[in-house]
């Protein structure tokens, strides 16, 4: 079978497999409480966002569906690792960035050596997601600084910590009821999500680890430079996409990472490409009625987490859907509410695609990989 052969295969199983996810959407089960508590969650944290006056109430709203899981304890957990790891990459920037924002040549080695060590952390460590905030902050601030020289990046540090307090308080909220009154009642404990869980290594050295976040810091030392070359204002989230897709079970580093990683690079352009359109779309139809972009909020979550929570090979498609759709469809303000700052968002989303891919493809052919056995199966975790 030729490569063009086995990429119009993959695409025709991954429509079929979407296609079976949305037709069995309307069907009751256990899946359907997780999918409605994530609705209910991120209409909370878009309350609590407006409540506390954060910037980018969408970043919030996308907290409070990611936090969710199937217990209280699990959420609480996963929402104190994303505080702790948000807290930390914030303290960080807010000491690095006054200085590394007066050079690109400076900006480029902060945002590979932090990002680089962040990632390679979140790939062997226990807390990986506390880990991998912190990087994905770090950078997030730092860059930020790069657009506003001349200004202090406390007030947006500040902002993206209100907008995971305002996501994870939310989501804890709805847990708990959830779990204390609803899931116990009808004796549901709640599923995994196939995206869930991640495999980590034994060992805090791995060597395709090391060369994996090597990678990811060259593709974040590209950042300052193209935004000095070509001044684009969005680059925030190429480096979010730059380590959440390089975020894969440490166990699928045996063999050639290329594969993975593209794969989830593609799901992830398919997903936030679709969310991100449908949003847009939404934004004109809708004339920016509060009620009806409301409405459209809880369907599109709930489209999103079902798509997550069913077949494996679509699940990361589910949860970039999500991303895009609230990012671009969740205004800051009510009142003036406008499509520019989502589509400067989901441009930044899918730079980072054009950023690393090449970086992973010359390392491919370059360096090679290596041909250890891999233990398990590559999965696609759970990650921005």
């Amino acid at each position: 079978m030729s490569y063009v052969q086995r990429i119009f295969r993959d695409i025709s199983g991954l429509w079929r497999a979407l296609m079976g996810e949305l037709r069995s959407i309307h069907h009751p089960g256990p899946r359907m409480i997780d999918e409605f508590e994530c609705v209910v969650s991120v209409l909370l944290a878009i309350v609590f966002a407006h409540a506390l006056g954060a910037q980018n109430v969408g970043w919030a709203a996308f907290s409070g569906y990611m936090v969710m899981r199937s217990h209280v304890s699990q959420s609480l957990m996963r929402g104190s690792l994303r505080l702790v790891g948000t807290a930390a990459g914030a303290g960080v920037a807010l000491l690095v960035a006054p200085v590394a924002v007066k050079s690109p040549a400076v900006m480029s080695v902060a945002l590979a050596v932090f990002g680089g060590v962040s990632l390679y952390f979140a790939l062997v460590g226990r807390r990986s997601y506390a880990w991998l905030f912190t990087g994905l902050t770090f950078c997030m601030i730092v860059i930020e600084g790069m657009k506003h020289p001349t200004e202090s990046v406390l007030p947006f540090a500040q902002s993206r910590l209100v907008e995971i307090v305002a996501g994870t308080v939310a989501c804890i909220l709805v847990s708990a009821a959830s779990t204390f009154f609803v899931r116990r009642r009808l004796n549901e404990q709640g599923g995994e999500t196939a995206v869930q869980t991640a495999i980590r290594h034994s060992s805090l050295w791995h060597s395709g680890a090391v060369r994996h976040s090597v990678e990811a810091a060259i593709a974040l030392a590209f950042i300052p430079w193209i935004w000095a070359w070509l001044g684009i204002t969005s680059l925030a989230q190429s480096s979010v996409t730059i380590m959440a897709v390089m975020m894969i079970p440490v166990a699928s580093l045996g063999a050639d990472p290329l594969n993975p990683v593209t794969s989830k690079l593609a799901l992830r352009f398919v997903g936030c490409s679709a969310g991100g359109l449908l949003a847009i779309a939404i934004l004109f139809a809708s004339h920016h009625s509060p009620v009806l972009m409301t409405l459209a909020v809880c369907l599109g979550v709930l489209v999103g987490r079902h798509i997550e929570n069913g077949n494996a090979a679509t699940s990361y498609i589910g949860t970039q859907f999500v991303l895009a759709f609230l990012v671009v469809l969740v205004p800051d303000s009510y009142s003036d509410a406008v499509v520019d700052p989502g589509i400067d968002r989901l441009a930044g989303i899918l730079i980072g695609i054009v950023i690393l891919e090449p970086v992973l493809i010359l390392s491919h052919f370059v360096l090679g990989h290596d041909s250890r056995k891999v233990q398990t199966p590559p999965t696609h975790e759970s990650t921005e």
